[in-house]
């Protein structure tokens, strides 16, 4: 007898498991028991108000006023040939106190020979100095963190993120450059810029 003839079967599928098939749900119990523990074990954060807010007012904030300055603030500074401190002292009407974290002389080093000039106006030593313990040189994440922390800083920066971020912690004012001057945000003392 010679070999049979086998067919072949066109259009044939994969034999799959169908949605109701009871396998399934055992698995999607346990699933469910897992994420129900997992949110009985995590704990809601709810987070401090500071004790010198008073409602929007922040008690901490007062002359000589210390600001924070970001690396953009100090390039836009120099593009509009504004003086930092004087610039600063005819917007608030008070003494001002510049701080630079260690994060923005490291972003202001990494940006190279273009921004020399603003590096100088950096290491100026009326500039108080902050020191940074955390790891990496995101001058950013450094301003938020340190604001929110202690809230006894006005921040000045010109990056639109980085406002959009410290406008989420409640009693920290902002300074930016609007038509070749300073002008303050938030500050509750303060009247509206002229």
């Amino acid at each position: 007898m010679g070999k049979a003839k086998k067919t072949r079967k066109f259009a044939q599928v994969k034999r799959m498991l169908s949605p109701k098939d009871a396998r399934l749900k055992e698995n999607q119990l346990k699933q469910k028991q897992k994420e129900e523990e997992e949110k009985e074990k995590a704990v809601r954060k709810v987070t401090q108000v500071a004790s010198s807010l008073f409602l929007q007012h922040n008690t901490a904030l007062v002359p000589p006023y210390r600001v924070l300055v970001d690396t953009n603030f100090i390039n836009f500074s120099l593009q509009n040939k504004l003086e930092l401190m004087s610039g600063m002292m005819d917007c608030l009407y008070a003494k001002c106190i510049p701080c630079i974290t260690d994060c923005v002389l490291a972003e202001l080093e990494k940006l190279g020979h273009r921004y020399r000039l603003a590096l100088r106006v950096a290491r100026d030593p009326r500039f108080e100095r902050l020191p940074c313990s955390h790891s990496g040189t995101y001058a950013d994440d450094c301003l938020v963190q340190r604001v929110t922390t202690s809230r006894c800083y006005i921040v000045a920066t010109c990056d639109r993120d980085l406002r959009r971020r410290i406008r989420k912690v409640p009693g920290v004012p902002l300074m930016y450059i609007v038509r070749r001057r300073y002008a303050i945000e938030r500050l509750p003392d303060q009247g509206a810029p002229s």
